[in-house]
């Protein structure tokens, strides 16, 4: 996500914060180093022209130049500039108990709208809404069974009706989500390859049935600045009231996610973050802003934490810890944990003062996860338990049972035991001494 334009703007940073002071000059040629970068990031043009005369006019202003971090309240102001181009300006969907809110998903074909309308409905019934969704892309069959299948898998009814008329879909739709109390209705509207009169009429025509409470365009963020283009004529046409961007774990540049509002008026609320359906975050434009800029999103790293992970189990975890009697069984658990918190590159870059160190290009395979509790799984209980006895011929059992060179189990019991190592130093008074000075050395953290 943004990685490409979080490690150039890293690099501008770091040679101003190495600047023991800053001239008009070198902050000069530093918005022409994050004109680049933005520009490269596919970010529309007027906007960057815009967003650097803002951060230049305040980098040459008495609060940097006077202060005796010049670098740093760059950086700051850039933060802030970053803020204020994506602001929701307080956007919520709001969803009631007694209420039905009707949601319309618009966008292009193959820009996630199927997806994305799962995800909308399993993220609220976490939250104790009760959904349903409706089959209204009534052009491509695919889409009809996409949604049936997702529906199926995460078990929220889909409404579908042999015929080509949206409006009598919609109304079947309704009735039924009457007579079963639901909270939320979501249509998933046509999609095309590309805009045209006929699809635009269409879901025009259902937006004037329906009168839906929110619009939402679904855009793919890989597609850059086609997708901005795009979601200013469906804004034209429709007037959206939020947009979700899909697929922005893939997006290295940023382009959609930065321009978006500034050109439609219209902020992001939701963004895609994976394949599975809990990989739907609500958007924070400080908490992107954040991850931008290398400095990590420790909020949205607890809330996924809360979400994912057991307290009471968490509890117990820690107590094995500082008696050192972590065990395999206990590494499995936080493995299994730490999957349903989303893909494991996203997770590792909310982490302050480690994503920004991982470089742009690296790709962590979440398939090593699998690999690390296939081989856990190949164990006995006892195995488990008790890790000293695997030897030799035990190893060779393992890794024939998960199918995994022995060479990885191996490896897998040497990380393991340094990391058992590690956590009886910490537990000590000497390592509890360590911790807490560091705490106070970074309480930011």
């Amino acid at each position: 996500m943004f990685n490409s334009l979080s490690d150039r703007l890293d690099k501008i940073f770091r040679g101003l914060k190495g600047s023991g002071y800053l001239t008009e000059q070198n902050i000069k040629d530093s918005m022409r180093e994050i004109r680049m970068a933005l520009l490269e990031a596919d970010v529309n043009f007027k906007i960057v022209k815009n967003f650097i005369a803002e951060v230049e006019k305040r980098s040459l202003g008495t609060e940097v130049m006077k202060s005796l971090t010049p670098g740093q309240q760059i950086v700051k102001i850039v933060h802030e500039q970053l803020i204020s181009l994506m602001d929701t300006e307080g956007f919520e969907m709001k969803v009631y108990n007694n209420k039905l809110v009707k949601i319309m998903m618009v966008g292009l074909q193959g820009s996630g709208k199927t997806t994305a309308c799962a995800k909308l409905a399993a993220m609220y019934r976490k939250k104790g809404i009760k959904p349903m969704m409706v089959a209204c892309d009534v052009y491509r069959p695919a889409a009809i069974q996409q949604l049936k299948v997702l529906g199926k898998q995460i078990d929220i009814p889909v409404v579908s009706e042999d015929t080509k008329d949206v409006i009598t879909i919609a109304d079947s739709a309704l009735k039924q989500a009457h007579a079963d109390f639901t909270n939320l209705l979501i249509f998933d509207t046509a999609g095309r390859l590309h805009i045209d009169t006929q699809m635009m009429d269409e879901v025009a025509r259902l937006k004037a049935h329906v009168k839906p409470d929110y619009i939402f365009f679904v855009a793919d963020s890989m597609t850059g600045q086609d997708a901005v283009t795009v979601a200013r004529e469906f804004h034209d046409k429709l007037a959206f009231d939020a947009v979700i961007l899909t697929k922005l774990d893939g997006d290295a540049r940023g382009g959609a996610a930065l321009s978006i509002k500034a050109v439609t008026g219209r902020p992001v609320a939701y963004v895609g973050i994976g394949e599975k359906i809990p990989d739907l975050e609500i958007f924070y434009p400080d908490r992107m802003a954040s991850r931008i800029l290398g400095m990590g999103d420790v909020l949205t790293l607890i809330e996924k934490a809360q979400d994912s992970i057991d307290s009471e189990e968490e509890e117990k975890l820690a107590r094995k810890m500082l008696k050192n009697q972590f065990t395999l069984n206990d590494f499995l658990k936080q493995l299994q944990s730490i999957k349903k918190m989303g893909p494991l590159e996203s997770v590792i870059r909310m982490i302050p003062g480690l994503g920004s160190k991982l470089p742009a290009d690296l790709k962590i395979d979440d398939n090593a996860l699998k690999h690390v509790e296939a081989i856990i799984q190949s164990m006995t209980h006892q195995e488990r338990e008790k890790p000293e006895i695997l030897n030799g011929s035990r190893r060779l059992r393992i890794s024939k049972g998960c199918g995994r060179p022995v060479m990885e189990v191996n490896r897998l019991m040497r990380q393991f035991e340094d990391m058992k190592k590690m956590m009886k130093k910490m537990s000590s008074p000497k390592g509890m001494k360590a911790l807490e000075a560091m705490m106070k050395d970074h309480p930011h953290q």
